[in-house]
């Protein structure tokens, strides 16, 4: 077993996870704390350590709003349940989970970018256990990385310092993380030449942010993508990460500054990090990513949706009852107007289709309503078919009975347990069903990180029901409910008419 390997900073030394045969290894830094003069800087090499770092913990969480206090919610329930977690803004470590018993066995590798609207979130979130991918012959590697105000504050002073790297330091420290594990995995056992990434809600817009960036080509292989390619459709809908100008974003790190109580950079710099966490949750703003003409040259999505962003395989897809969207009307004739506002001379169509001469104006919205991240799933799949030399994209939706008193349907963020594999961390009583479907799950994601094609064989040897890839005339989807099954049925006549306006517009 590799239970000590020597990185390019150090020697660090594992433990065993419940199985023995994997070696987790927590806490490793890779880049240098961004404190003082690095907060607010793109994330810099690590220093070189003696002996052997032991890598037996998570490293503390980045700067966020305390977890686990909001009994209310969802999420505080179900895994961000410890308001004791260690916060720091020192928080620039990875961990890794590797079945490698040398270091010349080549093993694909899969790094996770977690999600939280890239306000808050951790990869000491018990969902994100690395081991039961690691069993199936993937070396696992999730990155922390700074989120909020401190990973996303643009100011003119940081631009005109570092104008090569003027924001978008959460996604920077993701990609450091990636480049150190294209150093570095091979001393884990894994392959740095077969590279996939991963993430889910903010974490899958962070890959799409890493696949429209120029800085990474030939950085990763392949691409993951849950929950998290989403963007515009009808007005006065909330849509995580619409494009932010750098300009813009710089005034309001000015505004910031201002609320902070300090009127230059260095100043800035000096003050306590828990003082500036406390007033960024006061400020009460959401920072994300920016367009900084350096790492972020535009929308990640219209850059995917334009075959502008690289073209890799492509894995991608969301939960059955996530983000609906609707046109926002109170009459008939709003309706009537929002469409022709939006859809020009093709308005009747749209208007045909959502039955506007039955003059029932519920029903007319909800048969406009649709899922956003399946429009956006659809549009960059269809953009992918419109090419000659076309990348296998593989769509799923997740439709399973999840259980518990709060009859919670498939909400958004749920499917983490059955794709990890780590129902067992989980409160809600699952029974085999589950546990079968969250084999299969992970058998599919595993394959997918292995080989670019999501099929393969089952733990009976037996073949897995086929999942095809994405192709126009067959724009299907493998549905993840009571059993894992390929579901041929074309999208609906509304999600399609929306597609086909979507490439008109461009």
């Amino acid at each position: 077993m590799l239970r000590v390997v020597k990185t390019e900073n150090g020697v660090v030394q594992g433990l065993p996870a419940a199985d023995p045969r994997i070696t987790s290894f927590k806490g490793i830094p890779f880049a240098a704390p961004p404190i003082g003069e690095n907060r607010f800087r793109a994330p810099l090499p690590a220093k070189n350590w003696d002996g052997i770092r032991k890598a037996f913990e998570f490293a503390p969480i980045s700067l966020q709003s305390t977890p686990g206090l909001n009994k209310e919610d969802i999420y505080t329930r179900e895994w961000a349940v410890d308001p004791e977690i260690p916060m720091d803004e020192d928080c620039l470590y990875l961990n890794v989970w590797t079945p490698a018993l040398t270091t010349d066995e080549k093993l694909p590798v899969f790094v996770w970018y977690f999600g939280g609207g890239l306000q808050v979130g951790n990869t000491a979130e018990m969902e994100f256990d690395g081991e039961r991918l690691a069993r199936r012959g993937i070396v696992v590697v999730t990155v922390n990385y700074r989120l909020n105000v401190f990973g996303f504050l643009c100011h003119p002073e940081i631009t005109a310092e570092s104008p090569e790297a003027p924001g978008n330091f959460g996604h920077l420290d993701q990609q450091a993380g990636t480049r150190w594990v294209k150093r570095n995995i091979a001393a884990f056992g894994g392959d740095p030449d077969n590279i996939t990434i991963g993430g889910q809600s903010a974490g899958g817009a962070s890959v799409m942010s890493q696949l429209a960036s120029p800085q990474n080509e030939g950085l990763f292989q392949k691409a993951i993508v849950e929950s998290g390619m989403i963007t515009g459709l009808y007005p006065d809908n909330f849509v995580f990460g619409e494009k932010k100008d750098l300009t813009e974003e710089e005034q309001e790190g000015i505004k910031f500054f201002d609320f902070l109580g300090v009127s230059s950079l260095k100043e800035a710099r000096a003050l306590e990090a828990e003082y500036i966490n406390k007033k960024a949750q006061e400020y009460n703003r959401f920072w994300g990513t920016v367009v900084d003409s350096k790492f972020c040259i535009g929308s990640p999505f219209e850059l995917v949706a334009r075959n502008k962003a690289m073209k890799l395989p492509l894995m991608f897809g969301h939960t059955s009852s996530e983000f609906y969207c609707e046109p926002k009307a109170s009459t008939v004739q709003e309706f009537r107007k929002l469409a022709v506002d939006l859809f020009g001379e093709d308005a009747e169509e749209f208007l045909t289709l959502c039955k506007e001469t039955s003059g029932n104006l519920e029903e007319m919205i909800s048969r406009a309503a649709v899922r956003i991240v399946e429009y956006a799933n659809r549009i960059a799949a269809s953009a992918n078919e419109a090419l000659e030399e076309k990348v296998p994209m593989y769509y799923y939706v997740f439709d399973a009975e999840i259980p518990g008193w709060d009859n919670p349907g498939t909400f958004h963020s749920v499917d983490l347990w059955f794709f990890f594999e780590t129902l067992a961390k989980c409160i809600r009583p699952f029974v085999g069903k589950h546990y079968d479907l969250a084999r299969q799950m992970c058998n599919y994601w595993a394959n997918f990180i292995r080989s670019g094609n999501p099929n393969g064989k089952d733990a009976n040897g037996e073949d897995m029901p086929l999942w095809e890839s994405y192709k126009k005339e067959a724009p299907f989807a493998m549905v993840f409910g009571e059993k894992s099954e390929f579901i041929r049925e074309q999208p609906g006549e509304v999600m399609q008419f929306l597609v086909k306006e979507y490439f008109k517009s461009l």
